[in-house]
């Protein structure tokens, strides 16, 4: 992987499995069985994505197999509703949830986390359908073999800093280790948040008594 990915289109999956609006319950779930996904987006037109149908969708409909409608809580209404949909149309939410290709990594994780799903689907400026991104394809960077992650740091963090080369990174297991003599302690901080902030990076070390390694 070449570089740091910054954006969603890096790492995003480009082959994406969908379905129509007409989609059938059985149909979707099979998909989702033989594509090992938790997930579709419904797709109408030339692919613009109208909403998505997931597992927690299909769900109401064994939940609420015997229920009485008249005991189920207001909150639940529309699970109960549903339970009885049989198309992707009646049992996707809408509108969907989805992100752009130029998204950064960091917007994307944060969707995922405050709205609480595992994946994405990514759409141009139209709404059209281009991948998906999901949790795993975000952690591909860490991924990244580690003298790459030593080489970047040390060309985009340490040498603007030190341009004498007095500090430098090395890496193991994705953990970077700042070496050498850093005179000025203001610029600890600044050195140990750049280099956080490389893609891939699991944790950042500090040994400043340490001489650099030779290069």
């Amino acid at each position: 992987m070449p570089g740091s990915p910054h954006i969603v289109s890096d790492v995003m999956t480009h082959t994406v499995v969908s379905v129509g609006r007409d989609a059938a319950f059985k149909d979707i779930v099979e998909l989702m069985r033989q594509w090992n996904v938790g997930s579709l987006p419904v797709l109408e037109g030339e692919g613009r994505v109208v909403g998505v149908v997931s597992e927690a969708d299909l769900l109401p409909k064994e939940e609420f197999r015997d229920s009485d409608p008249g005991q189920v809580p207001l909150d639940r209404l529309s699970d109960v509703a549903k339970a009885g949909a049989v198309t992707a149309g009646e049992l996707m939410t809408a509108p969907a949830l989805t992100v752009h290709a130029d998204a950064t990594l960091a917007q994307a994780a944060r969707t995922m986390a405050l709205r609480k799903v595992k994946r994405l689907p990514v759409v141009d400026r139209l709404g059209i359908l281009q991948g998906v991104i999901s949790r795993s394809d975000l952690l591909k960077v860490f991924l990244r073999p580690d003298a790459e992650l030593a080489a970047e740091v040390n060309r985009t963090v340490l040498t603007p800093l030190f341009p004498d080369r007095a500090v430098t990174a090395s890496v193991q297991n994705g953990v970077v280790t700042l070496c050498g003599p850093m005179h000025d302690r203001n610029l600890v901080p600044v050195a140990t948040r750049l280099a956080h902030a490389v893609e891939g990076v699991v944790d950042v070390r500090l040994d400043l008594t340490a001489p650099p390694p030779s290069r």
